[in-house]
Order: C-alpha cells, then sequence, then structure tokens
C-alpha cells in the first residue's frame, strides 16, 4: 500500500494569526502535490520567549485560531491534518503544549499532549524551562487511521526511545516527531536520533521541524526529515525556513523491514542485577549498593 505524506516546514513568528495564514499557504502547497497526510511543526502558532505577551494571545481549544483553521483545510483538501502542536491554554490557567490530528472530513480524531519537558542548559549559554510554563501529558497515543497506525510525539520525545517502542509493540507503523529544536542540539543529535527510532522499529518516521532565526530571537535547526524503517532519508528540508517535504511511502517495506529483522518480536524479559565492584566494601572509591 502506498501513501503520499507531506512534512510542512515553519518559521512561525509571534503572531498566531500570521502564522495560521502560513500553515494554510503550506499545507495547501502540500495538498496540490498529492500529499493525502500532511504534518506541520511543534509550536506551528506561535514561537513566543516573552511568556507575560504569548499569555495575552493564548485561547483556548475551542477558540485556537491554529485549531479552526486546520479543522477547515482538513475538509476542504479531504487530507488527514496533523498539526504538530500549538499552544493550548487550558480550563486550569496551565499550558498544554499539544498536538492535533484531523480526518479528511474535518473531524478531530486525537490530540496529543507533550510528555517530556525540555528542561535543559546548553554549553552555549542557551537554558530552556518548558516545565515552568507548560503542564506535561502523561499518555501516549497511537491513532488507527485507514491506511497505519500513526503514534505520536513532540520535539523532546525523541530522546525516550521507549516512547517508540511502546508505540511500535502496540501496531504502530508511521512515527511522528513535529519539534522546534534549538540549532545546537540539532546540529548533534537531530538527525542520528530519527534515524535510530526510525530504525530500531522499523518504522516510517515523519519530522516536520521550525527552520531558522524567529522573531523572537530563537534559532531553530530545520532539516524536516521523512525516513523509512531501514532508515533510508526519503527526503530532508534545509535549515533556513519555510519548506514542503513530499514523499511516497511503501507500507508493506514496513512488514519486510521488521521480518529482516524482527526485534521487535526477540525482544526478552530480564532481571537487572547491580554488581558491587571488588572495591566496594573497603574505603577504595567503590560504592556499596
Amino acid at each position: 500500500m502506498m501513501i503520499k505524506v507531506a512534512a510542512v516546514q515553519m518559521r512561525s513568528g509571534v503572531d498566531p494569526v500570521k502564522n495560521a495564514a502560513d500553515m494554510s499557504r503550506l499545507v495547501r502547497d502540500a495538498a496540490a502535490r498529492g500529499a493525502t497526510y500532511v504534518q506541520t511543526p511543534e509550536m506551528t502558532g506561535m514561537l513566543q520567549r516573552d511568556r507575560k505577551a504569548a499569555r495575552e494571545v493564548l485561547r483556548g481549544e475551542a477558540d485556537d485560531i491554529i485549531v479552526a483553521t486546520a479543522r477547515g483545510l482538513a475538509a476542504e483538501l479531504g487530507i488527514f491534518l496533523h498539526v504538530g502542536s500549538t499552544a493550548i491554554a487550558r480550563d486550569d490557567g496551565k499550558i498544554a503544549n499539544r498536538s492535533f490530528l484531523f480526518a479528511p472530513d474535518g473531524r478531530l480524531i486525537s490530540t496529543y499532549d507533550k510528555i517530556h519537558m525540555f528542561d535543559v542548559d546548553l554549553d552555549n549559554g542557551e537554558s530552556w524551562r518548558e516545565s515552568s510554563a507548560y503542564e506535561p501529558g502523561d499518555v501516549s497515543k497511537v491513532v488507527e487511521l485507514p491506511f497505519a497506525k500513526l503514534g505520536m510525539s513532540i520535539c523532546y520525545d525523541l530522546r525516550f526511545p521507549q516512547l517508540f517502542r511502546a508505540q511500535a509493540v502496540a501496531g504502530a507503523t508511521i512515527l511522528t516527531v513535529p519539534a522546534s529544536f534549538t540549532r545546537q542540539t540539532g546540529e548533534a543529535h537531530w538527525e542520528i536520533l530519527l534515524r535510530a527510532r526510525a530504525i530500531e522499529n522499523g518504522a516510517f518516521l515523519i519530522a516536520a521541524a521550525q527552520a531558522g532565526v524567529h522573531e523572537d530571537g530563537r534559532e531553530t535547526y530545520g532539516n524536516s526529515l521523512i525516513i523509512d524503517p531501514w532508515g533510508k532519508i526519503l527526503a530532508r528540508g534545509g535549515d533556513a525556513g519555510e519548506e514542503v517535504l513530499v514523499a511516497d511511502l511503501d507500507l508493506d517495506s514496513v512488514v519486510i523491514t521488521r521480518k529482516k529483522v524482527p526485534n521487535l518480536k526477540n525482544a526478552r524479559e530480564f532481571v537487572l542485577e547491580d554488581v558491587a565492584g571488588p572495591d566496594a566494601d573497603r574505603g577504595a572509591g567503590g560504592v556499596a549498593v
């Protein structure tokens, strides 16, 4: 079975209205090129470092312009539209980093709230505390679509392979990682981690990314990727801004790849034993456990 998919690379700014218009233009381009599943990046609706300014324009799911625009686009174009994520004001006053997946009739199929928060201090001086603004989710999602089971994740989730393994074991044949990777971490780890997730789970992986220097001053890595189950890159974006990547996925290749390397079936339960070294109890630097 073949399906044409697209990864929409963006350079979202601080204005959700403009970002919605940019998303609409790029998604229409993807659909015009034949894509029936289209994915946008993490924080499609807004990248804004000023949290006070961001909160002033945040809306609940029912009133969010990105959600409304995406719903309309999916129905108009007859596509599965996956908003990688956008910031949503929750009823409890907190904020969710939330993905939305719409059906070709505009119906909302599933949402996913980012589980792992990007709380890091990089050696270039950048410091990020996502957990200070966003409430993490606690439910992983695998969505059954007519053509495949699709696993949902967002950006920093990429660094937690157990999430993707659980999705693959649950039947996911397409994994998704919409993202807004920093340039430093992207240059070091983006491609190798994405290809590893695809290879170790024998699954396609689609990762639409933010790219370039944004209005709020941050710089994101771009290099959106579509990867096959053997780890081959089917499409790659650049690092400077907007692009639409399109690729044909032969979904039968998932079955073929998983037969070649049946690591999902070969996995075994095991017990981890922590063995104390010879100096553990003699005060010579060992640590007794």
